[in-house]
């Protein structure tokens, strides 16, 4: 079973490039994201609970999180492993990560891919693509620059951990998709 933690700014390809390594490994992407939005639009207990603190505007629990995941982790599913994207983004999720993987699926996470990106060259992707996507988070500079200050704050401690367990990897952001792509499998093969 492969098990990879998913890193890359906003901008960075991310979303791309975990589509190829999906296709490739035969792999199963759990975005944080993508659990919230599922769990609050069919009124999940768990989605319930989370609504009511981002409705008065705070910060979900990392625990809810990490009860979504579980509860996602334990849905029968035939992939050779998993893509985990959102999460972590600090070093007690990092932690809970270990845990539940060991637990539910007596694995371990083997990797740690970072998309490394220019910041110029982040903002440049994501106000080209703020043109065509209607997003309005990616037509503005200053928020865009934001987000990615943001984005390296969060994981800056998370990077650290996997460093110390010589589980992180980073890979040039730039270049041909299936360049970068390839870079990436050269990665995940090394662990296989």
């Amino acid at each position: 079973m492969i098990n990879i933690v998913l890193f890359g700014p906003p901008g960075s390809g991310k979303g791309t490039q975990a589509q190829n390594l999906i296709e490739k490994f035969n792999l199963k992407q759990i975005s944080t994201g993508d659990l919230f939005r599922y769990n609050m639009k069919n009124n999940t207990e768990l989605g319930e609970l989370a609504k009511s603190y981002i409705d008065r505007g705070e910060l979900v629990p990392d625990q809810v999180t990490i009860d979504m995941l579980t509860d996602e982790l334990k849905k029968p599913c035939d992939a050779q492993g998993f893509i985990f994207d959102g999460f972590p983004r600090t070093a007690t999720q990092t932690e809970a990560l270990e845990k539940i993987v060991k637990e539910i699926l007596n694995s371990d996470i083997n990797i740690c891919l970072s998309l490394i990106v220019e910041d110029k060259v982040l903002v440049e992707r994501l106000l080209k693509r703020g043109e065509t996507s209607g997003r309005t988070d990616d037509s503005n500079q200053e928020i865009i620059s934001n987000r990615i200050k943001e984005y390296y704050a969060k994981t800056a401690e998370v990077a650290e951990l996997y460093k110390q367990q010589g589980k992180y990897v980073e890979v040039n952001g730039v270049g041909a998709i299936d360049e970068i792509s390839e870079k990436l499998f050269a990665e995940v093969e090394k662990i296989k």
